[in-house]
């Protein structure tokens, strides 16, 4: 084995474990072919900040509470997360609901605060930054303040569509980026708004693409050109898998798309993908949250979100983002929904435990630098499989074997060849010079 090249495998009965990789020059046709065809240069990898995954690790001793946040942002021995996303008031992991300005009719924002935050969102990204200091940060809201909203509720409704209105959202946002810069927390994205379709009884709000493109137009891309802000403006996260209704609404629209500088897709959008990188090859895509499972943890829907991954990065985009990097136990959301975390925090029992999709994450977060550049592969297992190439020139492959029984792979790259035998229902990565 060349002591250049690496083989990690994780399984539902062994995570992360170092196999041995046998080079082999045999003239057998290979399963997976990696070709020197580079696509689109990769941002990163990352997750969600939550109030409730930040009050779970809060209550741990302090010594474990580094640990956790090791495992997640230490680009030596962690997951490496560089790219992470947080809400712009509540999200349906807020301890409860809330906004950064709750007074009714205060259109110059001079009630605008973002206290709230320093409890238990800011001191969450502080640890990470600490850790990766480069990290990039994008964020969005679930709800806009209830009184700007119709019904005048946090879950459910629209936006009030009033001039004075309008132009008092967009200064929202401009005003979080700011204030957040005076905590020392560079925003880099903004994204207009978390799943437009979600009329939902967690905080949502409906927006059509008519809406966004007239929004972006109008009013937020002008405020944050007049105000100077320098976070980026994305239409995200959008959950749909009407390519023509938001992603072809908004960037047909000269102007608005003279603001736009990417677009965000979750859940439904993943049918959408394909059709937005064909059709705006130039405008990159990030997936902006990974499907949440059921609060099990298993390893199937680890799997699962294995081929979600793949599914996501061949088809475009640059960043991948899970959602709850870690909750308490149950994975609970405030209006019900127990869901999956990468690390459950306990603090009764005072243990921290690392479920199945910390380890399927970091398969490529661990290894995948930003600037690499993702790579077209060829042979059968490709629609399993991506491949990245650093920017040192080495080559990380992430390969699923769904299977219920071993599989027996052959690799193929431009300096070398191998074989590998791959555990029933495991994800693999290999490092290759």
């Amino acid at each position: 084995m060349n002591k250049n090249n690496l083989w990690i495998a994780s399984s539902a009965t062994r995570r992360w474990k170092k196999r041995t990789l046998i080079l082999k020059s045999d003239h057998q046709p290979a399963d997976l072919v990696v070709t020197r065809d580079a696509r689109q240069q990769w941002r990163g990898f990352g997750g969600c900040f939550n109030e409730l995954g930040w009050i779970a690790l809060s209550a741990l001793p302090a010594g474990m509470r580094s640990s956790a946040l090791d495992a997640l942002f230490d680009p030596a021995g962690g997951c490496a997360f560089n790219l992470c996303r947080l809400p712009i008031g509540a999200s349906d992991y807020a301890a409860d609901w809330y906004s950064h300005d709750e007074t009714p009719g205060d259109y110059s924002l001079k009630h605008f605060s973002v206290e709230r935050d320093r409890r238990h969102l800011i001191p969450y990204i502080r640890e990470a930054l600490k850790r990766r200091p480069d990290m990039e940060l994008f964020a969005s809201p679930w709800s806009p303040p209830t009184w700007m909203k119709d019904p005048p509720v946090y879950n459910y409704g629209r936006l009030i569509w009033t001039e004075r209105n309008l132009h008092a959202y967009a200064m929202y946002f401009a005003r979080f980026v700011q204030e957040y810069a005076r905590q020392g927390i560079r925003i880099s994205q903004i994204h207009v708004q978390n799943e437009p379709l979600a009329d939902q009884k967690f905080p949502s709000c409906l927006w059509t693409g008519e809406d966004l493109r007239d929004f972006i137009r109008d009013y937020l891309g002008p405020c944050f050109k007049r105000e100077r802000v320098a976070s980026e403006i994305w239409l995200g996260t959008l959950n749909t898998e009407d390519h023509y209704g938001y992603a072809h609404t908004v960037l047909s629209d000269p102007l608005a798309r003279s603001f736009v500088r990417g677009i965000g897709y979750q859940w439904a959008g993943k049918g959408a993908i394909q059709r937005t990188h064909m059709a705006w090859p130039d405008v990159p895509i990030m997936q902006t949250e990974n499907e949440c499972g059921d609060g099990r943890n298993s390893w199937d829907h680890a799997m699962y979100v294995f081929s979600l991954m793949q599914h996501y990065i061949t088809n475009g985009v640059v960043a991948y983002v899970y959602w709850n990097m870690v909750l308490p136990p149950g994975g609970r959301s405030t209006w019900g929904w127990p869901q999956n975390s990468m690390i459950t925090a306990d603090p009764e029992k005072r243990r921290v435990l690392y479920n199945p999709e910390f380890y399927v994450m970091k398969h490529l977060s661990a290894f995948v630098r930003p600037g690499a550049r993702v790579l077209r592969l060829e042979g059968p297992l490709c629609a399993m499989s991506v491949g990245f190439r650093n920017p040192d020139g080495c080559l990380i492959l992430g390969v699923g074997n769904m299977l219920s029984e071993r599989q027996t792979i052959r690799i193929e790259w431009p300096a070398g060849r191998a074989l590998a035998v791959l555990d029933p229902r495991s994800v693999n990565t290999f490092v290759l010079a």
